[in-house]
């Protein structure tokens, strides 16, 4: 047998591939997160306009910076339009936090690298994660660079701390632009670690350089959207931060036991099949972490257990604080979950297990990667495209929903350029900035735009149909009804005092 074949990085390497493109593309974009992302990357390819992130061409969408949005963007203008395009920024994000933790677990303690690598590419979390289109992969991507630069700066052998330095605040930089002030979460831990250190007066990470490159690399773009849309910095910092922080008004599990429902089952459940080892460190946490108080030395000589705890402890004790919490919120912390259970497995003289336990588990979460991509779900944008295709006489340009969740992954499924709109029945009070609806019936209805496939709730559909044809329109039912939807379409009555479509 070749060498090569022998060498468990080499199997470590097979085994992240196949998890991270395994089944990349065979599931259909699902409403309404990846929809949403999706939409907005493609607005961005349509429009040529990559500053201003849209969810169609009359409306803005500010929940998030560009990053996520770019990166999509970019693999779909490289490999098309499809799922695949649209997840590879995420799979690749996988790939690169499983090499940053090796290289994080290699400096720290030499010899546990090959553990924290495998146990990162096999928990049930960041596996699970790898194919979902949402801001958080890319945002454990930038954190873990963020920390590995400062590991190589503070643990490495002392060459060029300064220049690790500087690629720490790239790091941060980066993840600013992904999810905004969450991405300041790793200067939180290492100002923290720094300031526990013996030889905390010599080694600083606020440099004058560092925070210039930060500066640069980070804030152009709030800068240019800012001045371009009056009042949106007053929303970021008002709706995006204090108010997710501070206010349960998104229904993120805002309740006081919201972290008991959310984080305990995440770090349980999403840690398996390593949960009994980070279990027996937990357990033994506090009697590691009591010689530390008032014992500078102590935590000098034991500064890699030091930096992980904090890595771990801190941004967790603050998402339990926040009133906006989600699952994968906790996914930049699990590369320190990865290196704290290879030092824990290496402490109790225990390697990895064996070869067949490893590869039945990798079996599995395959199994579960290919179990998501068949399971019938209405969140299957693809299924939606499909029944509007069966029942429009001609081609989808956009899809009105009245009173309704957008299915804004259909912008994927039925082509690029197809707009989505979300209206209501009657005028709501203008919102500057992420209005709930795009425009109320009236104004749609005034547009007379062709191509248009509306979908309305099957309970709702007799109303909405009075109002349409009160206002001198004729809604015509496509078919039968879809998830219990009602899809029709619009047609200008000719009569006195109702302008003529425009053609």
């Amino acid at each position: 047998m070749p060498r090569v074949l022998r060498s468990p990085t080499f199997w470590l390497t097979v085994a992240a591939l196949v998890l991270a493109f395994g089944f990349l593309g065979t599931r259909s974009i699902w409403d309404p997160d990846e929809g949403r992302y999706t939409n907005v990357a493609l607005n961005m390819l349509d429009s040529g306009d990559w500053l201003n992130p849209r969810r169609n061409e009359e409306v803005g969408h500010w929940t998030k910076p560009p990053l996520t949005y770019w990166a999509i963007a970019s693999s779909v203008a490289v490999f098309g339009a499809n799922p695949w395009a649209a997840r590879l920024p995420m799979a690749l994000s996988y790939l690169l936090c499983i090499w940053l933790t090796w290289r994080i677990a290699r400096r720290l303690s030499p010899g546990s690298e090959q553990t924290a690598a495998v146990i990162y590419a096999t928990m049930l979390l960041t596996a699970g994660a790898s194919q979902m289109i949402t801001t958080d992969y890319l945002l454990a991507a930038a954190v873990t660079l963020a920390m590995w630069a400062f590991v190589e700066a503070r643990f490495g052998p002392g060459r060029h701390p300064g220049r690790w330095i500087a690629l720490m605040w790239a790091g941060m930089a980066l993840a600013f632009v992904t999810k905004g002030p969450a991405g300041l979460l790793p200067l939180l831990v290492v100002l923290a670690f720094d300031f526990l250190m013996p030889d905390r007066h010599t080694r600083r990470v606020l440099q004058w350089s560092g925070l210039a490159l930060f500066t640069v690399l980070a804030l152009p773009w709030y800068v240019a959207v800012t001045r371009g849309n009056p009042g949106l910095f007053r929303y970021f910092v008002g709706d995006e931060v204090i108010g997710r922080i501070t206010t349960n008004e998104f229904g993120r599990h805002g309740e006081w036991y919201g972290w008991l429902e959310i984080y305990v089952p995440t770090l349980l459940i999403g840690t398996l099949p390593w949960t009994p080892t980070l279990w027996r460190w937990a357990r033994g946490l506090p009697a590691m972490v009591k010689p530390w108080w008032g014992s500078p030395q102590r935590r000098g000589q034991d500064a890699a257990w030091l930096l992980l705890v904090l890595w771990l402890v801190l941004p967790l004790l603050l998402f339990c604080l926040a009133r906006s919490r989600m699952p994968l919120y906790l996914l930049p912390l699990f590369a320190s979950i990865a290196v704290i259970g290879a030092l824990q497995r290496q402490r109790e003289g225990r390697g990895l297990p064996g070869w067949r336990t490893l590869l039945a588990w990798v079996v599995l979460l395959l199994a579960l990667k290919a179990a998501a991509a068949w399971w019938p779900t209405h969140k299957n944008a693809a299924d939606w495209a499909e029944a509007i295709r069966a029942r429009s006489p001609g081609p989808v340009k956009e899809v009105v929903f009245v009173e309704d969740m957008a299915r804004y992954g259909l912008h994927l499924h039925l082509g690029t350029g197809t707009q989505i709109e979300k209206i209501s029945l009657e005028p709501r009070p203008p919102a500057p900035f992420n209005p709930e609806f795009d425009e109320p019936l009236a104004v749609e209805l005034g547009e007379h735009e062709p191509g248009v496939v509306w979908i309305c709730k099957q309970d709702f559909w007799p109303l909405l149909h009075a109002r349409i044809d009160a206002s001198g329109y004729r809604a015509t039912q496509l078919g039968a009804p879809y998830q219990k939807r009602v899809m029709f379409r619009v047609d200008h009555i000719d009569q006195p005092g109702v302008d003529q479509p425009v053609r």
